[in-house]
């Protein structure tokens, strides 16, 4: 997305001429939704600019960005080498708290380029201009300051503006960046903050004991449940219990935040430790849930119903897998509590489109999420262990992390390669199985969390099975 200029692109306030020439100037690849009411507080705008500063070339702004996967908008960025100047569109009547909220939320998200902020609100219907101070509070503006910061200007970021919000500086996982989580050095997207705070609101009102959410992994589950137990944390004593598998992670947050008490548990946890870890909470949150054992399950509800303790459980979704594999899944015994509110996360905020296409598709062949390539994926050919094992050797000096169990579960990779042995096979339903030992952990299960854990790039080797080795080339490069 490149800049525009606002009063090139408000000479016409035609919404409908606006939005095409808005897609043009910025090269956007969709059209923006502007409204007529819009165009005029913009047009406005651009017009007491031009004004004020006289130069046409000060006033290239880029125009309703959106932090990629995050969904936070700025209406108005300018970015040169030292500071960016942020100006924010009103057209009503709206209170000075909520002016000034959304500026220091602003604020925030733009501290991570490293520059000087200017923060400002322009209100149409009272050709009022506004401006938020270093100590956070909100004056009134006069346009010529605005203007002298514009012509203060030497030149202005012109290239792709996503290139310099790179998810990786606000995403992260207090598991493997606890200490950027415990300086709050993290956002949460627009969808998280909604179930947060509808969570929050029904412990508060005490409404449900049961609540959680769901989703597919790289959807934020994690940064959600520990950020939401921060929050409850202000007010009485709180436990994580984290069914995972970071332990050395988990004893690390639990010696500096001390508010939370985290612990790590296993699938079969006895009661009797549970029971102590339990004593003197007034909240819990279950991460991992989906690896609970259903007596596990039952135990807690019976323990939070006497006790009236709120539980919240994050769990995985994984409807990509065959529906015989998922029976397998405790999570269902989670969705049966009485009374229990279910949230889901549909935003993958940690792997890309590409990828998560790829593994859709490689885990249910009649899924409709076909692609024209797969760039970000490798797909290698082994006829017996030992040349498995080379590739893999290959792959791993390359950057992959070969993950061949649940051992780095929870946590996310730049590059993942797994191994794909003779086991597996696609039933006629086009889903993906494995021949498993009764009372075993679905293969398939296990796979589909490793595959998951790739952020940027994946690789799979597949071992003495043509058959499905075939079916990967088709999801690949087509049917011949």
């Amino acid at each position: 997305m490149k800049p525009v200029n606002i009063f090139a692109l408000t000479r016409t306030v035609n919404s409908k001429l606006t939005r095409r020439l808005e897609k043009q100037m910025s090269e956007r690849n969709y059209f923006l939704r502007v409204k007529d009411w819009e165009v005029k507080g913009l047009k406005l705008l651009s017009e007491k600019l031009f004004e004020t500063t006289g130069e046409y070339e000060k006033l290239y702004f880029y125009y309703s960005f959106q932090i990629p996967k995050l969904g936070k908008e700025f209406d108005l960025l300018q970015i040169t080498e030292d500071r960016v100047i942020n100006i924010e569109l009103k057209s009503g009547e709206v209170s000075d708290e909520k002016v000034r909220n959304q500026l220091r939320l602003n604020r925030q998200y733009l501290a991570m380029l490293g520059k000087t902020i200017h923060s400002y609100t322009f209100i149409s219907s009272e050709n009022r201009l506004v401006r938020l101070t270093k100590s956070e509070r909100l004056v009134e503006e006069q346009w010529e300051n605005l203007g002298n910061d514009l012509k203060a200007i030497a030149e202005c970021y012109r290239n792709d503006v996503e290139a310099l919000f790179r998810e990786d500086r606000y995403l992260i996982s207090p598991l493997t960046d606890p200490d950027r989580f415990l300086r709050r050095d993290y956002f949460l997207t627009s969808q998280q903050r909604d179930i947060r705070g509808k969570i929050l609101k029904s412990v508060a009102e005490e409404q449900c004991l049961f609540q959680g959410f769901t989703g597919l992994p790289g959807t934020g589950k994690t940064m959600l449940l520990y950020d939401i137990a921060m929050q409850l944390s202000k007010y009485e004593k709180v436990c994580v219990l984290h069914f995972g598998t970071s332990p050395a992670e988990l004893k690390r947050l639990d010696a500096l935040l001390k508010r939370i008490d985290f612990y790590y548990c296993r699938k079969e946890e006895p009661k009797q430790e549970l029971y102590q870890k339990l004593s003197g909470c007034a909240a819990i949150c279950v991460d991992e849930g989906h690896r609970m054992y259903p007596e596990t399950i039952l135990w807690l509800a019976e323990y939070a119903g006497e006790k009236h303790i709120p539980v919240i459980f994050s769990y995985d979704l994984e409807e990509a897998i065959s529906p015989l594999e998922r029976d397998l899944n405790p999570a269902s015994n989670i969705e049966q509590l009485p009374g229990y509110v279910k949230y889901r996360l549909t935003n993958r905020i940690r792997t890309n489109s590409e990828l998560s296409s790829f593994i859709q598709m490689m885990m249910h062949m009649s899924r409709s999420c076909w692609r024209k390539e797969f760039r970000s994926v490798s797909v290698t050919y082994a006829n017996d262990r030992a040349e498995a094992e080379v590739f893999l050797r290959d792959f791993q000096k390359n950057g992959y992390v070969f993950i061949d169990s649940d051992k780095a579960f929870c946590k996310e990779f730049e590059r993942v390669v797994m191994l794909v042995g003779e086991s597996f096979y696609y039933d006629e339903e086009g889903y993906l199985r494995a021949k498993t030992e009764s009372g075993s952990e679905s293969a398939v299960r296990t796979l589909f969390q490793g595959l998951c854990r790739a952020k940027n790039a994946l690789a799979v080797v597949i071992r003495n099975n043509e058959a499905v080795f075939e079916k990967l080339l088709e999801i690949m490069q087509g049917k011949e």
